[in-house]
């Protein structure tokens, strides 16, 4: 009997342990560095699975480490389980409707990861013991990857450094090996500082902080078509210096999300953005303070381990749904627009096949997407900082669109359920193959120093910054 098949059935016993467990985490959501019950729900799971635990890492209070085995290669699977804001709504419906009004929700299904990646981590641990083999297997949970880039301090303070391979995974509309494209991003907020004044009585002597805001937003806007097509840059007001419109603002606050495709390309975005704050601040005659509050690095993939995880997918073959599941995920197609299935099937280079409502392939290693629907995340920190390969977990209604009510809807469906563990065997099947064969883990070293030149990860974060633990949610 093959290892892989044991390591199998080490996921299926636990499985609807898992499915509650995931459960518990999308009842409780929190936003990014707020996740105090759901590491505690993760701790639980891995004090009952007997691992030797490392709590807040990197500083992190919500960040958590639990390891299994002696020697050997050390196999990270890493997790998350933070949820986002604005995105409550009640579970197994096909219509929008809140649980706590504006309240925060599993949107990206970030419940279900962290989940299946514990659950993956728990199933190499038995197998390891089975065998009796050197290696050691780690479960790293990983808070805010929802715009605190959690990872990348973890990765820029070394909490990687001895790590031989990574792997984790994401939700999603199809099952297959993760396309390792993500733009490089950084959050920076912008306080311009001017004088108030009465707006009617003695306007020349006021200087409009908000103003600056306002010609900054004017100057990025005529900046974006001078800039290449996948790079993105958004804002959000954070202080628009008050309600009175009779008092010249004195205060307000601005904050960019600036996206490239690699980092020395948003370098020199975030340096133009940066000239037109100055500028802005000029034409004003206001003062402006720059503060960095996150940044992440893109993705670099390794084809190596990226060929080890399609193999499993293949092994394995595609979660097999019910009918059951096909009527709720038709029920949650039927809120969709066309566009947004055909964007579901283009991401993956699949075409559309009308009717079909939840995934019963696994996408070929070689299906390239167009280019569309790229976003960012802090797994990019540690693909350079150690060979890492991502899954993608077929988890919901082909089509759902992330950071949406829909998604959150479906994260406790059994389909959702079903996507995770078999996305755990993936992962667990993988993390099986780089212990069995240390060609496997050697191979996947020698491409990652190729394509890093053998240069050791320099973080996109200022030395000096800390996690912005009380800046996203905890005291401010």
């Amino acid at each position: 009997m093959r290892n892989d098949e044991f390591v199998w059935r080490a996921v299926d016993d636990r499985k609807e342990d898992y499915a509650a467990f995931s459960d518990r985490v999308w009842d409780m959501p929190e936003i990014a560095y707020t996740e105090t019950r759901s590491v505690a729900e993760h701790i639980e799971m891995l004090e009952r699975e007997g691992a030797r635990i490392t709590r807040d890492l990197a500083g992190i209070p919500t960040a958590v480490m639990g390891e299994w085995g002696e020697g050997g290669p050390v196999i990270a699977i890493l997790g998350e389980y933070d949820a986002l804001p604005n995105l409550s709504q009640e579970a197994g419906i096909a219509e929008h409707k809140e649980v706590v009004p504006n309240g925060p929700g599993h949107g990206c299904g970030h419940n279900l990861l962290g989940a299946a990646s514990l659950l993956a981590a728990a199933a190499v641990k038995d197998w390891l013991k089975e065998n009796g083999i050197p290696g050691r297997v780690r479960y790293y949970g990983c808070p805010a990857e929802e715009g605190g880039a959690a990872k990348g301090f973890m990765a820029r303070d070394g909490v990687f450094d001895d790590v031989d391979i990574a792997i984790s995974w994401h939700p999603a509309s199809f099952s297959g090996v993760n396309d390792p494209v993500s733009l490089a991003n950084t959050r920076i907020d912008f306080t311009f500082h001017g004088k108030s004044a009465h707006a009617a009585a003695a306007p020349e002597l006021g200087r409009s902080a908000l103003d600056a805001v306002e010609l900054m937003n004017v100057g990025v806007n005529y900046m974006r078509e001078h800039m290449p097509d996948h790079a993105r840059i958004h804002y959000a007001m954070l202080d628009g210096g008050g309600i009175a419109p009779n008092v010249v603002q004195s205060r307000a606050k601005v904050r960019y999300l600036i996206r490239a495709r690699d980092l020395p390309e948003l370098n020199m975005l975030v340096g133009r953005v940066r000239k037109i704050a100055d500028g802005a601040a000029l034409m004003t005659e206001t003062r402006v303070e720059t503060a960095v509050v996150s940044a992440v690095s893109n993705l670099l993939g390794n084809a190596p381990l990226e060929k080890a995880m399609h193999d499993n997918f293949q092994r394995l073959g595609p979660p097999q749904f019910d009918d059951a599941d096909r009527v709720y995920a038709a029920q949650i197609q039927a809120t969709l627009t066309e566009d947004d299935i055909l964007n579901a099937h283009r991401r993956h280079g699949l075409r559309v096949e009308p009717g079909k409502v939840l995934c019963d392939l696994v996408v070929p290693l070689e299906s390239k997407g167009d280019g569309g629907g790229v976003g960012s995340t802090d797994v990019g920190d540690v693909s350079w900082a150690v060979p890492t390969v991502q899954a993608r977990g077929a988890t919901c209604a082909i089509g759902t669109p992330f950071h949406s009510w829909q998604l959150t809807a479906q994260g406790k469906s059994s389909y959702a359920h079903k996507g995770m563990v078999h996305v755990a065997k993936v992962m667990a099947g993988t993390a099986v193959d780089a212990i069995r064969d240390p060609a496997l883990v050697e191979k996947a070293k020698a491409e990652f120093r190729e394509r890093t030149g053998g240069k050791p990860y320099e973080s996109p974060l200022p030395k000096d910054l800390a996690p912005p633990i009380r800046a996203m949610g905890q005291g401010v």
